[in-house]
């Protein structure tokens, strides 16, 4: 039997359309709803859009996950056309209910479609942005050249176990509202000038650190990924933002302390900047294993 593979996720992954296309990766897209207008992500903006949106709003955006039906008549548009495979990676399950809604579509798909023979392998990559985008890139190009499945997605599964973000926010509003930080901690910091630096692990949000002045950001970052790894210096790693001056300033001090540029930079997508607003940093690496 010719396989036939196809590769789905969400458009919390944030890879660039280029990158999509060209590993032929397809994305369904959040809709994000802000100040009473409801927006498709990567449809009605794009990045900087959005970050600007984000500044001008009086309210703060709520996203809405992929429904169970959705994904139900993506997985028969799959079914129609002969796919034999399909690599399913979501959104961090704790953080939206899209990974749900994608096992109860299996269910949904066996109504709509009794005698398809489609295997779905769903991942759940327990992150966010290009944390797990970047990874699904490599895994795709795998595929594309001829690649097992099977230790593709175990590969995945390995990445995913590992991968962590270390994130700072500049602007406190969406992750006071996102529950990132209490509204006592986030009115603290804006009256105090006080940043916090977040961690992001297997789904759990955690403070860290609190840092005063922007300045004590980037070197509180570094601080807190060399607490999570055991040898610096062989550390890969990207960096995630959206359009901050300072960006450069954290790509410079990570070569320097991690002898090595980034592996990637890249934007923070809606889906992201809905919840830490429109002025923030992150570094992801890969930790050690969570599970």
């Amino acid at each position: 039997m010719i396989r036939k593979i196809a590769v789905l996720t969400d458009s919390c992954c944030d890879i660039p359309p280029e990158l999509c296309e060209k590993y032929g990766i397809d994305v369904m897209s959040f809709v994000i709803t802000l100040d009473g207008v409801s927006y498709t992500e990567r449809v009605d903006f794009g990045f900087d859009a959005f970050y600007k949106m984000l500044r001008e709003a009086q309210g703060t955006p709520s996203t809405a996950h992929i429904t169970a039906m959705q994904f139900c008549e993506k997985y028969c548009e799959y079914v129609d056309a002969g796919v034999t495979d399909l690599l399913h990676v979501t959104i961090n399950s704790t953080g939206s209910a899209t990974y749900e809604a994608a096992q109860m579509a299996q269910g949904l798909l066996r109504e709509e479609r009794p005698e398809h023979h489609m295997r779905i392998h769903l991942i759940d990559s327990h992150t966010y942005s290009m944390v797990f985008g970047w990874p699904l890139c490599a895994a795709a190009q795998k595929l594309r050249n001829g690649a097992e499945l099977r230790p593709v997605v175990e590969e995945l599964e390995r990445v995913y176990a590992c991968s962590e973000i270390v994130l700072a926010a500049f602007s406190l509003k969406q992750m006071k509202k996102s529950g990132r930080i209490s509204a006592a901690a986030a009115f603290a910091g804006e009256l105090l000038g006080l940043r916090p630096i977040i961690s992001l692990n297997q789904g759990i949000s955690k403070v860290e650190a609190k840092v005063r002045g922007d300045s004590a950001v980037i070197p509180a970052m570094i601080r807190q990924v060399k607490s999570r790894v055991d040898d610096p210096s062989s550390l890969t790693y990207q960096i995630g933002c959206t359009d901050l001056d300072c960006t450069a300033d954290l790509i410079k001090a990570c070569k320097k302390e991690f002898g090595r540029p980034p592996e990637n930079v890249f934007k923070l997508g809606a889906a992201v900047a809905s919840n830490t607003g429109p002025d923030a940093l992150a570094i992801t690496y890969e930790g050690r294993p969570a599970r």
